[in-house]
């Protein structure tokens, strides 16, 4: 009797292991095989844009003897930001929660090849690292403002500290089920999320820190718009895996990102020279590729959501604003934002999602809402709301977590190593050694 009950336990138990599994597995064939290639690609892409794409876009733009520190930023990140993601980012970004998501996927507990609950047609890995590029290049962002002046330890322990108490909320905010996303705030990629947060956190940032020395009297020209050009054209080549990866599927809504991104950044690019020519007698590579930089950040929350047409008008309406910002704002303030991440990023950020607000439609995205110009005023006001809210966590978290690091210890490197270099100050060594390389070879 006991072994036929013993028997009959074994099978049940079998049975449900196995329908478990048949579960499991049919679970993870549901994901799509193409929208997880572009999801993964996508993520590839996003990835190359901070290293080495914004790492040789502001590498360009800086001295030669802080080259190398403004690089090891960007890749510096790269590995501290993925390994914050992994361990709490994501969970406080898209697990369940009111103002901030709960710790239920801490170390990527239960992130699985199971479909993704946001993405039901890629599995929950691929859209989580996915995401992590975001959170990656946020912070990446903001030290084209301090460049050249801050303390490395206090960079690293800001950038982390900055991701988990800025980052993490607002994109729980927008995209993980929070309170913006619930009111209607339309970002299809992160205009307010990435460059709205990053933008505004360089202003506060650059305001703390303080100018660099000689600053505004001596100029600071780019040691190498070479790479500054070659940075932002892999900006541009990686932001088609920012914005129509963020369909998080390979189908015509990611098309219709792809091309909206194209067509925004070339439109800026083109209206930036053409400011500028007239301004300055000259048109410049620096002011076209800043400019099509800009127009991709004005694109962004609205490449989902608006025509090949409205993505145009975008474009010429940035280029007027962050051409303002780059070149008379920041003088009438006289912050020293090193590499215009506010003008670029924060200026172009806002305007681009509130311009979501005036041209989304949902004969592009029947998912997203009308804006004002196809009937749906409120729309505009739902943006302005997520766009203050973003200047407001940006605001406070970049000063609360600035001036609590400053308790410590100073923000910024002594003026020895400022005029030594961050490159030799900090890191022991230089971008360019050919010279002395020359000489030991003919000793």
């Amino acid at each position: 009797m006991r072994t036929s009950l013993t028997k009959g336990a074994l099978a049940a138990a079998g049975l449900m292991i196995c329908g478990a599994s048949a579960h499991a597995q049919e679970t993870v064939s549901a994901s799509n095989a193409g929208d997880t290639a572009w999801i993964l690609a996508s993520a590839a892409l996003v990835m190359l844009m901070t290293a080495p794409g914004l790492a040789l876009f502001y590498g360009g733009l800086v001295s030669q003897r802080n080259m190398l520190s403004t690089l090891m930023h960007s890749f510096f990140l790269l590995c501290l930001i993925s390994v914050q993601w992994v361990v709490v980012g994501y969970s406080l970004s898209f697990d369940a929660g009111g103002l901030i998501g709960r710790l239920g996927h801490f170390f990527f507990m239960g992130v699985d090849q199971r479909a993704a609950p946001l993405a039901p047609a890629v599995p929950h890995l691929a859209f989580a690292i996915y995401q992590g590029m975001f959170a990656v290049i946020t912070p990446a962002l903001i030290t084209g403002a301090f460049a050249e002046r801050m303390k490395f330890s206090v960079f690293a322990v800001f950038s982390l500290l900055w991701a988990t108490v800025v980052y993490d909320p607002l994109c729980h905010w927008v995209w993980g089920g929070g309170w913006l996303g619930r009111l209607g705030a339309l970002d299809f990629a992160g205009g307010t999320v990435v460059h709205v947060s990053s933008g505004v956190s360089a202003l506060v940032a650059a305001i703390l820190v303080g100018r660099r020395l000689g600053y505004p009297k001596r100029s600071f020209p780019p040691h190498s718009l070479t790479f500054t050009l070659l940075g932002g054209s892999l900006l541009w080549f990686g932001w088609f895996g920012f914005n129509a990866g963020s369909a998080l599927a390979a189908n015509g809504l990611a098309a219709q990102a792809f091309v909206n991104t194209n067509t925004a950044a070339a439109v800026t690019g083109l209206t930036w020279a053409l400011i500028e020519w007239a301004h300055r007698r000259k048109p410049t590579v620096l002011g076209a590729v800043t400019g099509a930089v800009a127009g991709l950040v004005a694109i962004t929350p609205a490449a989902g959501y608006v025509e090949v047409p409205a993505a145009a008008a975008i474009g010429v309406g940035c280029a007027a604003f962050c051409y303002l910002g780059v070149n008379v704002v920041k003088r009438r303030f006289g912050y020293d934002d090193s590499l215009d991440v506010f003008g670029v990023h924060g200026l172009g950020g806002t305007w681009g999602a509130l311009a979501t607000g005036l041209f989304a439609t949902t004969a592009v995205n029947p998912a997203g809402r009308d804006g004002l110009f196809y009937g749906n005023p409120a729309q505009l006001w739902i943006q302005f709301v997520g766009v203050l809210s973003g200047w407001a966590l940006a605001i406070a978290g970049t000063f609360v977590i600035l001036k609590t690091i400053s308790l410590f210890t100073s923000l910024r490197v002594t003026e020895e190593e400022e005029v030594t270099g961050l490159d030799l100050a900090l890191h022991g060594e230089a971008a360019y050694n050919i010279l002395v390389s020359g000489l030991r070879s003919e000793r």
